[in-house]
C-alpha cells in the first residue's frame, strides 16, 4: 500500500469523478485508475462504486476513507512539524461558518494570512449540522456554529456570541403593540425562519416541540437579510437574534418571546483533542486568543 494511492482514493471520494481527481493531483487519470485498483486489489474489496454517473464509496470504502485521511494527514503533518519548528509554517487550513453578521471572521482569516502567508486557506459555508459533522472527519480544521446549551459530541468550542431570539414583525402588525409574546403565541401563525439544520431553527423547532406543536414555517432562507425583509412585507414573523433586529428598528418591531426564552448561541468551534495539522492548531489557538469569549450573558475581552 503506497501513500499516493490513498492520495488518489480521497481525491477521487471527494471530487466523485476520475477525471476531476487526476487534474487535482497533476497526474493522468488512467494513472489514477490504475492505484486505485491497485489498492482494492490489495485490501481485497472494492472500495469505490464506478456504475452511477458519479463515483460513489462502497461499505468498505465508507470504513476505509477515515483511516486514508487520517495516513494522509499524519504525513502531511511530519512535514509541516519541521517547518513549524523552523518557523515555516506552511500547509492549508480549512475553516467552515454558519450565515453570520456577528463574527468578524475576514479579519480574522486575514490577520492569520499577514503571519502565515504560506498557509493556504479554505472557506466554505455550510449549515451548523454540516460542519459539525466536517470537524468530526477532519475535513474542517475550525468552524463557526450555531448551538444551544451544550457543545454537540465530540467538539469542543469557544463561544463568542449569545443573545435572545426574537419574534419580528412591521410595526403596524397585530402583534406589536406586545411588550413580549410567549411562544405559545406562534402557534399557527406564518413564521419565517432560517432553514432546517441551522442552530436558530433547531432552537426554535425544540422549544415548539416542548410545548407540543410544529412550528408553521411558511418561508425559510438562509440569508437573515432575506428573512427581515420577508417580515417587512407582512409576510409572516421573522425569528431573528435580538442584535441583529434591533438594527433594524427604524422598519420593523423586535417583540421579546417568553415562556420560554429562546436564545442563540455563536461558538467557535473545533474537534476534541484538536487537529493534526500544524496550521490548524495555528489558526485555533489565535482564534481562542483574539475573538471575544461570551459567558453567563457577558463578553469578556479577548486577549492580545
Amino acid at each position: 500500500m503506497e501513500l499516493r494511492q490513498l492520495a488518489y482514493f480521497v481525491a477521487v471520494v471527494e471530487e466523485q469523478n476520475f477525471t476531476r481527481a487526476a487534474a487535482r493531483m497533476n497526474v493522468s487519470q488512467p494513472g489514477v485508475s490504475a492505484q486505485v485498483r491497485l489498492l482494492e486489489r490489495e485490501l481485497g474489496q472494492e472500495l469505490l462504486d464506478r456504475s452511477g454517473r458519479s463515483v460513489q464509496l462502497t461499505d468498505a470504502g465508507t470504513a476505509v476513507l477515515p483511516y486514508a485521511r487520517a495516513a494522509l494527514a499524519a504525513v502531511e503533518g511530519v512535514r509541516l512539524t519541521v517547518d513549524e519548528l523552523t518557523g515555516l509554517l506552511r500547509g492549508r487550513v480549512a475553516i467552515g461558518t454558519v450565515t453570520s453578521h456577528q463574527v468578524d471572521l475576514p479579519g480574522l482569516l486575514a490577520g492569520f494570512h499577514n503571519d502565515h502567508p504560506g498557509v493556504e486557506i479554505y472557506l466554505c459555508e455550510e449549515m451548523s449540522d454540516q460542519l459539525i459533522e466536517g470537524l468530526r472527519t477532519g475535513r474542517l480544521d475550525a468552524a463557526i456554529i450555531s448551538v444551544g446549551d451544550t457543545a454537540p459530541a465530540d467538539i469542543e468550542m469557544h463561544v463568542v456570541d449569545d443573545q435572545e431570539l426574537v419574534a419580528v414583525v412591521p410595526h403596524d402588525h397585530e402583534l406589536a403593540v406586545h411588550p413580549a409574546i410567549s411562544l405559545d403565541t406562534l402557534r399557527g401563525r406564518a413564521l419565517i425562519s432560517l432553514p432546517s439544520g441551522t442552530g436558530l431553527r433547531a432552537r426554535l423547532d425544540d422549544a415548539c416541540a416542548g410545548l407540543g406543536f410544529v412550528p408553521q414555517i411558511a418561508f425559510e432562507a438562509g440569508d437573515l437579510n432575506v428573512l427581515a425583509q420577508l417580515a417587512r412585507r407582512g409576510l409572516g414573523i421573522a425569528i431573528l437574534p435580538s442584535a441583529f433586529a434591533a438594527a433594524r428598528a427604524a422598519r420593523l418591531r423586535s417583540i421579546p418571546i417568553v415562556r420560554p426564552t429562546l436564545r442563540g448561541r455563536l461558538a467557535f468551534a473545533w474537534r476534541a483533542g484538536g487537529t493534526t495539522s500544524p496550521a490548524g492548531r495555528a489558526l485555533i489557538g489565535r482564534a481562542r486568543r483574539r475573538l471575544p469569549v461570551v459567558g453567563n450573558g457577558s463578553a469578556r475581552t479577548p486577549r492580545a
